[in-house]
């Protein structure tokens, strides 16, 4: 075990441990900082162990392990594996998902951050009502479909999150689909999108106008900026445009408690 210290390269500690033979890799922590070392599992064909150490903790309650219970995550390590498909973006690892638009400048913008998804939309939703409102001038590849969209903001999803608000992005009821879903929340009207956030208050957001979802295992998404800020797994970042999304199904061997699912 290795207490992780502000120099410590978490990428570089699992990716020596594997290669001294280690059995399994774990990470405690948060959804944005458990990427880095699934990667490393990934690389080196060695099982990853999720220990929920977060606010959220998204990745560990999407595989059944109890989000609340660090210590109960680590009888994973004599637990049971299976595989899970992962996200990559411009060959980045995500677990969870990458977003664009306001909720990623939110996220960029050290005066604005939060890491509280409640808070962000709170703070955007003036912002996406407010008059000097922007939007992302996106243009998709979706498998040879092409589609151009004025984006709010725009999610990329490994796997399909069922959307219970704009606040909390719900459940993944599988992690092995094999397909990216993008939910992109238009520019439409603010009488529409008002419309849209408040049904999102009350968990009712499918079918709504202002609320497109695409799937595919790839896609492409490009911008009229060179660079773009976005959040992987809720981790400010800054990516060059054009983005280009895969999904790797199945690639990640995943060790959950003998209990999990």
């Amino acid at each position: 075990m290795h207490v992780l210290g502000e120099s410590d390269d978490a990428t570089e500690l699992a990716r020596k441990a594997a290669r001294s033979g280690a059995e399994a890799l774990g990470m405690a922590g948060g959804d944005g900082s458990l990427a880095a070392v699934a990667s490393v599992s990934l690389e080196q064909d060695v099982p990853f162990v999720c220990v929920p150490f977060g606010t959220r903790n998204h990745f560990a309650g999407d595989l059944g392990i109890d989000r609340d219970d660090p210590i109960g995550a680590l009888a994973a390590f004599r637990g049971r594996e299976r595989r899970v498909d992962v996200g990559a973006v411009d060959e980045r690892l995500f677990l969870n998902n990458v977003s664009l638009g306001l909720y990623a400048s939110f996220v960029n913008n050290p005066r604005r951050k939060t890491r509280n998804r409640l808070m962000a939309f709170l703070r955007m939703t003036p912002a996406a009502l407010g008059r000097t409102r922007r939007s992302l001038d996106l243009s998709f590849d979706v498998q040879g479909r092409h589609e151009h969209h004025a984006a709010l903001v725009l999610l990329v999803a490994n796997n399909d999150y069922r959307l219970e608000s704009m606040a909390d992005l719900g459940e993944r009821t599988r992690l092995d689909e094999g397909l990216l879903h993008a939910y992109v929340i238009e520019a439409v009207s603010r009488r529409a999108l008002l419309a849209l956030l408040l049904r999102a208050a009350v968990g009712n957001v499918e079918e709504a106008e202002g609320l497109v979802e695409l799937s595919a295992r790839r896609l492409t998404v490009e911008s009229s900026h060179r660079r773009i800020h976005a959040a992987i797994d809720g981790e400010p970042v800054v990516l060059e445009n054009p983005l280009e999304f895969e999904i790797k199904p199945g690639a990640l061997r995943v060790l959950v408690p003998p209990s999990g699912a």
